[in-house]
């Protein structure tokens, strides 16, 4: 059972996760034979003031 945690900078849309958990899905499937009822995608939203990247927090670029 392949469990995917994604982690997301808040903001995403119902429809972006939905194509995102579709598309890893069939990846899981196809890539480490999975049953498609095994696929476990949990997300953990971010907010943008609570990750930096190159020294620069997220809510400032």
């Amino acid at each position: 059972m392949p469990n995917i945690t994604v982690e997301l900078l808040s903001g995403r849309t119902l429809d972006q996760r939905r194509e995102f958990v579709a598309a890893v899905t069939d990846s899981a499937i196809a890539i480490l034979g999975a049953k498609r009822e095994a696929v476990r995608i949990v997300f953990q939203e971010i907010e943008k003031t609570d990750v930096a990247n190159g020294g620069t927090l997220a809510a400032d670029a």
